[in-house]
C-alpha cells in the first residue's frame, strides 16, 4: 500500500463522507425501498461472521439487547408525548 494514499484516506473530511453516505442511502432507498438496506445488513452480518466466527459474542448480544430495550423506553416515552388527551 502506498502511504500517500493510506494518508488521504485518514484526513478525509468526515462531514464528506458522511454527506456521501446519506445520499447514497436516501437514493437506493427512494429506488429499491426498505429491502435493500434489509439486504445490505444481511451482508454485512455476513461478512462479519466470515472474519470473526463468533461473532457476535454472548456479551455482545446482551449489550445490543439493552440498547434496542432502552431506545424501545425512550420511543414510548416519545409517543406519549403526541396522545390526545
Amino acid at each position: 500500500m502506498d502511504p500517500a494514499h493510506i494518508r488521504a484516506f485518514a484526513e478525509r473530511s468526515r462531514a464528506e463522507v458522511a454527506q456521501r453516505k446519506l445520499d447514497h442511502w436516501g437514493r437506493t432507498y427512494r429506488e429499491r425501498g426498505a429491502q435493500a438496506t434489509l439486504q445490505a445488513g444481511h451482508a454485512l452480518y455476513e461478512h462479519a461472521r466470515r472474519v470473526r466466527p463468533d461473532f457476535p459474542t454472548e456479551r455482545e448480544r446482551a449489550e445490543d439487547l439493552a440498547h434496542h430495550i432502552e431506545l424501545k423506553r425512550l420511543l414510548d416515552r416519545a409517543a406519549g408525548a403526541f396522545a390526545v388527551r
